[in-house]
């Protein structure tokens, strides 16, 4: 799907589509509607540069109890537990 923003709407919020894309990815991320990982590749942004960007805003990475068993079940399947 795509969505077409005219750009009297950008240059009249003074934005890029860059960082248009970059608020509406930290916005889904942070109402918990989309993945850390879906919203870096919506902002463009690798992992690192994404997580700076959510941290320099005083946001918190989504972390529950799930994601960290899996992440416990990974690291030791790579044996490193």
């Amino acid at each position: 799907m795509s969505v077409v923003i005219p750009d009297d709407i950008l240059t009249a919020a003074g934005i890029s589509e860059a960082e248009l894309k970059l608020e509406i990815a930290i916005m889904l991320f942070q109402q918990e509607k989309i993945s850390i990982g879906k919203a870096r590749r919506l902002a463009e942004m690798n992992l690192i540069e994404f997580q700076r960007e959510i941290a320099s805003r005083g946001i918190c990475i989504h972390y529950d109890v799930e994601e960290f068993e899996a992440d416990l079940k990974t690291l030791r399947e790579m044996g490193r537990l």
